[in-house]
């Protein structure tokens, strides 16, 4: 039998949200830290394209498709909030955005298990349990 994808799928934003959480977390217990850069992770868009396998090209005048990325997702310097700047101590962190953000990891990770628990129950229900 085949794997169902969807699973999978949902497992991987599982993951990526909870890496994004650790991030955000971190951000704001690091509020108050002198020269502190606030961080963020790649959109999971980029996960999506990493994982991405290509058709295979069975003759030369077939399009080429673009090689996907990394599968790992990336923790990088998030850009400066215009609102905040640089703070006199040096930190960029705006915690007003972090707990947005908070909220928004919340509101997808609700969503995937959502999607998760009733695709669950359509296939309990074809099987006839």
């Amino acid at each position: 039998m085949q794997s169902i994808q969807l699973f999978e799928l949902a497992s991987k934003q599982a993951e990526w949200l909870s890496i994004r959480q650790q991030v955000v977390s971190t951000n704001i217990a690091n509020a108050n830290t002198p020269k502190f850069r606030a961080q963020d992770v790649t959109p999971f868009e980029s996960v999506l394209e990493a994982s991405y396998v290509p058709m295979a090209r069975t003759n030369p005048a077939h399009f080429v498709s673009a090689t996907p990325g990394s599968d790992e997702v990336e923790v990088k310097d998030e850009e400066v909030n215009s609102e905040i700047g640089v703070q006199e101590s040096g930190n960029t962190v705006a915690v007003a955005n972090e707990l947005s953000k908070s909220g928004e990891i919340k509101r997808q990770y609700d969503l995937n298990t959502q999607l998760v628990k009733a695709f669950h129950n359509m296939m309990l229900t074809t099987l006839g349990k």
